[in-house]
């Protein structure tokens, strides 16, 4: 069992990445603004759920397998940044409308809505490269069962992010009112949600595997 300072200290890295805004989150406000409270949150339990994949890769190994092979980490990689991509095009292009915009859409079911979360989710090669980089650095082997250590900081990964994003899933359907009574915000907002995702897809792109 790691010791108080380094659960805290895990704790508080964990939380500074989660308010960091990332896919994850922009999925979660845009389908909760688009669908509603329930649908965000049914959401976020795919995401969780890709989550725990990746922590149950990193604590027996297997996730090292994936950066050993780097047309597996590039289709990875390259995969999170068209998606990212297309989302920036929806926002941008003329007469189109960001994901964070107001619309009515087909609902999608509960089982479509979660798996899409976990899709995100697992497009994501900086939730791999977080569990595959970060959790070593917390685990000391003189302290014995490595495994559970490793289970230990993945479960508070989890539940913080878990908990944070649930917040920010249920807070993201008052920004719907805000946008539809202010025309000329809504307009910035698609333009800057354009770009900040578009910055994302490119920064995926063209980061080095490591």
């Amino acid at each position: 069992m790691p010791e108080t300072t380094t659960l805290l200290t895990f704790a508080l890295i964990a939380l500074g990445m989660v308010l960091t805004p990332g896919p994850n989150m922009i999925y979660l406000i845009s389908r909760s603004i688009a669908q509603g409270r329930a649908a965000g949150l049914i959401s976020l339990g795919g995401v969780i759920l890709g989550f725990f994949v990746y922590m149950f890769c990193a604590a027996f190994g297997i996730t090292a397998l994936l950066f050993a092979v780097p047309y597996a980490y590039d289709a990875l990689r390259l995969g999170g940044a068209a998606y990212l991509l297309w989302l920036a095009w929806q926002a941008v292009r003329p007469g189109g409308r960001s994901p964070f915009h107001v619309r009515d859409l087909p609902h999608d079911g509960p089982r479509k809505l979660f798996a899409m979360g976990f899709l995100t989710s697992l497009l994501n090669p900086k939730i791999a490269m977080f569990y595959l980089a970060l959790l070593p650095q917390f685990i000391d082997p003189a302290a014995g069962d490595v495994l559970g250590q490793s289970m230990v900081l993945g479960f508070i990964q989890i539940a913080i992010s878990g908990s944070v994003n649930a917040l920010i899933a249920t807070a993201a359907g008052s920004i719907a009112l805000f946008l539809r009574t202010r025309p000329f915000w809504s307009l910035v907002q698609r333009w800057l949600m354009g770009t900040v995702l578009a910055g994302f897809a490119l920064r995926m792109a063209m980061e080095a595997r490591r």
